[in-house]
Order: structure tokens, then sequence, then C-alpha cells
């Protein structure tokens, strides 16, 4: 129980890495408040973590929306000690018939911005209305969830890696801005895991690489993993939420302006 009386906001939170993370976080004894674009699944999240929990709907990229819930959260926990940035999205491309192919020049200006609204702008919306808690509570914590896209370059994701890169460069800034105020602020950067993101870019490449047509996105994954994982196991969400639970806590004092990989020694191989 590291986090016993601390408070906790993780904004993408109803499924997914965010999911894992709110039930470590919970499992340690902190009080969560979940916040998604999906309402409803952040409140059928929050009622089920067997702890004290809150679900709540924003857009994390709009500043009002994501200012009213974090003010919600405060008012209803009183006060708030950790915030974790998960809100995000991957490829951008629901139909993968959309995707004209790898490669920078076949981004539209629209999927760019929308990866960038979605990756880095809710990492800075959400940031900027909770420090004034963090500060109010003489300190806490800033998790941003980065990726191993935003440490090594690949042709398909040029805008998710460009963003998720620019989470990285705010961590590190804030770390320094924010030291004097005793929070500390890291950033982890996931490898393989099974998620909507994943299984939206398994899609786009079964529409691209014909030999992978007929195949499942779940084995298109898991050989992706196979290949690519020295480890040869895929990461999971609670893999995520432990690390969470540990650098949030007075075990991790120490520790700002981090970027930590979970990756099964993924980037061992480009040497990042």
């Amino acid at each position: 129980m590291r986090l016993e009386n601390k408070i906790a906001v993780v904004t993408g939170g109803a499924r997914g890495i965010g999911a894992g993370i709110a039930s470590c976080l919970i499992a340690e004894g902190a009080s969560v408040a979940v916040v998604d674009l999906d309402g409803p699944e952040a409140e059928k999240l929050a009622g089920s973590l067997g702890g004290p929990a809150l679900g709540l709907a924003a857009d994390v990229s709009q500043d009002s929306e994501i200012g009213a819930a974090v003010e919600r959260a405060a008012e209803e926990f009183g006060g708030i000690d950790i915030l974790v940035n998960n809100a995000g999205a991957g490829t951008g491309r629901e139909d993968p018939s959309e995707f004209a192919g790898p490669g920078f020049e076949n981004h539209s200006q629209a999927a760019w911005d929308a990866q960038i609204a979605n990756n880095l702008r809710t990492t800075f919306a959400a940031t900027k209305v909770t420090i004034p808690h963090l500060r109010a509570r003489g300190g806490g914590s800033i998790i941003n969830i980065a990726s191993i896209a935003g440490l090594m370059p690949s042709p398909q994701l040029a805008a998710y890696g460009a963003a998720k890169a620019g989470v990285i460069h705010l961590t590190r800034t804030l770390a320094l801005e924010l030291a004097p105020h005793d929070i500390r602020v890291n950033a982890i950067c996931p490898g393989f895991l099974w998620t909507r993101a994943w299984e939206g870019l398994a899609a786009m490449m079964k529409f691209t690489v014909p030999e992978l047509r007929e195949a499942e996105p779940r084995d298109i994954f898991l050989s992706v993993v196979e290949q690519g994982v020295p480890l040869k196991r895929e990461q999971t969400p609670e893999d995520i939420g432990k690390l969470v639970s540990f650098l949030v806590s007075d075990d991790a004092v120490n520790i700002t302006g981090q970027e930590i990989k979970v990756d099964g020694g993924i980037t061992l191989r480009t040497g990042r």
C-alpha cells in the first residue's frame, strides 16, 4: 500500500494501458479519477476497480474539459498528488483503406494534426491544469506515457513518433522546471502491447502487405513480437501500471526527468 492517501488522475484510463495503470494504483492504496473521452466506459471501469475511484468524461485535448475533470477530481478526493498522462491514439486511421502507404508524404495535414492533438496536446493540457493542485499539496509526481516510437524511427509512424518524441522532451523540461516544487516528472516508453492502437496497426499491415491479407490481426501482432522482441513476449498494461506505481511512490523520490523503456529489449537493437 505504497500509495495510501494519495490521489491520482489517469487520462485515457477507461481501457488498455490506462485501465492497467488505474488498477495498479488502486491496488497500492491510491484514490483514482479515471478520465476518458468515453465517459460511460470510464464510469464502468471506476466501478469495477474495488477501491475509491471516479469515472469522468473529458476530451483531454480541450483545456476547458480536462480542466473541469481535474477540478472535479480534486473536489471529490480533496486534492491531487499524481497525474498520469496516458490519453493518446495510435495511427488515427479507423479505416485501413484510407492508408495511402508508409512514408511522410502520405501523411495528410488532418492526420498529422490529429496525432499532435491526441498525443502531445493532451499531455500539455492535462499537465497545465494539474500543476497548481500538485503544488498545493507540496509536491507530487507526473508520469507521461510516451512510446518507443518516440525514440526510434518508423516510416509508418512519422506523426505519432514525432508527437511521442515531443512528450519525452517535455518530460525532461518539466522535470527541471518543477523540481523546486518537489514535483517529479518521468516518462514511460512502452514497447509492443496488444491494444486498440496495435489492432489498428495490424489491420493496416493486412491492407498493405499482400502476404498478410488472410492473417488475423492478433496473429500478425504475435509474429511481430516473436521477431522483434528479444525476450519474445508481449508487454502488458499491468507491466506499465506496476512501473507507474513505483515511480510515483516514495521509493522513487530521486528519480525525475527519465524516459524508462518497458519493451522487452526492443530498443537494444537500435542502440537507443
